[in-house]
């Protein structure tokens, strides 16, 4: 167990925001694959709930009886500077972030403690970057945002696509995302806070590419792409303005496998055209609506946080992301897939980044990093042991 961030912690992994609908989820992960020897607890604001979520993990595994329990408030410093200093990693699936999640960013970046979180908001990462990556720099925190389905299969589906590519040429990846899930109330709540955000999102990204390093020798590209039939996948190909090509991008510029010259371009795969007309549309209604103050209070309401999907919906959904790469005079399609991707495979790639973060070797990595420049590998492997499809589907 490599342990990496100085003296010893009473905790490895601390799971914040433990008793929300995907925090039970993560936990219930933890109880049934936590290894032997990995010490962790639960952490929230309500001890009540901490303890009843402890009772149901006791279910899983007798010893979960003894699970420590931190209260903590997501607005509280203080006691987010205990937590944080308590433990090597802290994981958190307290959201929207932008309104509840600096405070817990900021005590790990300045105790040295690694953290890890389900955010697909744009704004909160960027804001993230420019309060907290150079104290984190020197401190040797990793503060490493998107380990959910926002945006692990496509961040490392597009490094495990690079592998297979030819090294030090042009390369081009696409990436085409299907699924059938539906969402909880904490994921509608974080999309319509996002897309309300609008210009608040635009200068948070500005600020950030002034203070960004410049690539020197390389080029990294992450163009939006337009709307198009795709004849490598056989469906219609809608582009996604999701946090995930961003991450890539920021892969891209920190791992030189990407080679010289790279570009990314992310799309929902869609097969019939009344449907890709539909979903548009309807994506375009909602980001309207979001500006609204009444009608999004409205919209937030139907879907109370801390609500989902049931198990038996769980199970009958899934994801695929097809990703068609290119370069040295070679093409290859690759795919990464799974069950639900919203609830129980982002439980397991929290779980699993938390883990990594924690007890592998990894390499020596500080301040704002991705899932692939900080674990690329060994949480590859962690997803594909888990279950988690990562497979080469055709070389040309």
């Amino acid at each position: 167990m490599n342990r990496q961030n100085g003296a010893e912690r009473p905790y490895d992994v601390v799971l914040f925001g433990a008793t929300g609908f995907v925090g039970k989820l993560t936990a219930a992960y933890l109880a049934e694959h936590a290894p032997d020897g990995c010490r962790w607890a639960l952490a929230g604001r309500s001890r009540s709930k901490l303890e009843q979520l402890r009772g149901h993990l006791t279910t899983i595994d007798p010893r979960c009886a003894d699970l420590p329990l931190l209260t903590a408030d997501a607005g509280d410093p203080g006691a987010l500077r205990e937590l944080a200093e308590s433990a090597h990693v802290v994981a958190s699936t307290v959201g929207p972030y932008v309104w509840y999640g600096e405070k817990l960013v900021a005590a790990c970046a300045e105790a040295g403690t690694d953290y890890a979180d389900l955010t697909g908001e744009a704004e909160f990462v960027d804001r993230m970057y420019l309060a907290h990556d150079a104290r984190a720099r020197e401190t040797g925190a990793r503060l490493v945002h998107a380990c959910g389905f926002d945006s692990v299969p496509h961040d490392l589906g597009v490094l495990f696509t690079v592998q297979q590519l030819p090294q030090d040429v042009p390369l081009t990846v696409d990436g085409f995302v299907r699924s059938n899930a539906v969402f909880s109330g904490g994921t509608f709540a974080s999309a319509l806070t996002a897309m309300a955000r609008g210009p608040q999102t635009l200068r948070a990204a500005r600020e950030r590419r002034l203070h960004e390093p410049r690539l020197v020798g390389r080029r990294v590209r992450v163009p939006q792409g337009s709307p198009h039939f795709s004849r490598r996948t056989g469906t219609w190909a809608l582009p996604l303005p999701t946090l995930d090509p961003r991450i890539v991008e920021r892969s891209a510029r920190a791992l030189e496998r990407y080679g010289p010259d790279f570009r990314y371009r992310h799309f929902a795969s869609v097969k019939h055209l009344p449907v890709a007309l539909g979903g548009t549309a309807a994506l375009g209604a909602l980001a309207g609506a979001a500006q609204v103050p009444a009608v999004r209070d409205w919209l937030t309401s139907r879907y109370e946080p801390g609500s989902g999907p049931d198990a038996q919906r769980r199970r009958r959904s899934w994801f695929t992301v097809r990703f068609v790469g290119e370069g040295g005079g070679r093409r290859v399609y690759t795919e990464v897939s799974g069950g639900d991707p919203g609830y129980d495979e982002t439980a397991k790639m929290l779980a699993e980044s938390a883990l990594a973060l924690a007890l592998d070797e990894l390499p020596a990595t500080s301040g704002q990093v991705t899932t692939a420049a900080a674990m690329g590998d060994a949480l590859l492997g962690r997803l594909r042991a888990a279950g988690l499809g990562f497979r080469v589907a055709a070389v040309r």
